[in-house]
């Protein structure tokens, strides 16, 4: 299995990436009354593949969406201690979201 990270800021966020030859655009948003970090992801054409998932540790986020038949996995991993949630302020810097591929 190979990772890698997908570089991230502390900011609400819209980009294209490719995982494994395909363009995903992927939005991450920091919804306040949570206190939590949301992922977004569409495909190529912006069509919405999933909404709404909360960045976690110790998950594979993507892991409830087998049925979409993704050919990776996408984790968040914190430099501090392996359950810390990533808050406003580190996300991309002590928290991190990484992309495993088989």
């Amino acid at each position: 299995m190979n990772a890698y990270e997908i570089p991230l800021t502390p900011a609400s966020q819209t980009f294209q990436t490719t995982i494994m030859g395909a363009s995903y655009t992927l939005t991450v948003t920091w919804r306040q009354a949570a206190g939590l970090w949301f992922l977004d992801i569409a495909d190529s054409s912006n069509n919405p593949l999933v909404n709404g998932v909360a960045m976690v540790t110790g998950v594979d986020l993507l892991g409830q969406y087998a049925f979409l038949n993704f050919v990776f996995k996408l984790y968040v991993i914190s430099d501090v201690t392996p359950d810390a949630l990533p808050t406003y302020d580190n996300l991309g810097i002590g928290s991190h979201l990484y992309v495993a591929t088989p």
